[in-house]
């Protein structure tokens, strides 16, 4: 994996380094711009931190001080780099960070293809790294209770790789392959 640090994302999807269609291939049935995926996130985000929130403070509510709530914040910030390296360490080839700071997003693509798996995998292993594993930590010792806070934020800014995931999981037969290409998802069978 070569990673390219690219800066300020455009807004414009045709900037976006891709390949070329595979034949055959079929778009996802998604956002179709960065915009509305940033809504759809956003709001999937919030819903999502607000019912893991309250579970922390049901099970650690006890421990909760301003230091636990300002280090678990901390963390969840801390870790919007790494949580974006981890989706790069995913691909074997060149791919490419940007920040989109007016959508509230850091992103990484890379133009080859994947299969269902690999894609799933890499949508999903930062959100397991930063944010499963400090909530169930959390959960077990409600004492460390800024690792239910950490964990609920960055599980929950992990909105846009679960709509992939499940994008991935309702759309992709089996045996097929996916490749970004500008903003979206395409899926194909191979030959």
């Amino acid at each position: 994996m070569k990673l390219h640090c690219m800066g300020r994302f455009s807004g414009d999807p045709a900037s976006l380094p891709h390949g070329e269609h595979k034949p055959g291939a079929v778009p996802f049935k998604e956002a179709q711009d960065p915009k509305k995926l940033a809504l759809l996130a956003n709001g999937v985000a919030l819903v999502l931190m607000i019912l893991l929130l309250a579970a922390a403070f049901l099970r650690g509510g006890a421990y909760s001080s301003v230091w636990h709530l300002a280090g678990g914040w901390l963390l969840s910030m801390a870790i919007l780099l790494p949580h974006e390296l981890l989706h790069a360490v995913c691909f074997k080839k060149d791919v490419y960070l940007y920040t989109y700071r007016q959508q509230g997003m850091l992103f990484v693509v890379g133009p080859e293809d994947m299969s269902r798996g690999r894609f799933v995998f890499m949508s999903l292993l930062p959100n397991l790294v930063f944010g499963l594993v400090p909530y169930l930590v959390g959960m077990v010792f409600p004492q460390w209770y800024f690792l239910l806070i950490w964990g609920a934020l960055a599980l929950g800014m992990g909105a846009g790789d679960y709509y992939n995931v499940f994008n991935a999981l309702t759309q992709m037969p089996r045996g097929a392959r996916t490749y970004l290409y500008q903003f979206n998802s395409w899926w194909y069978m191979p030959q």
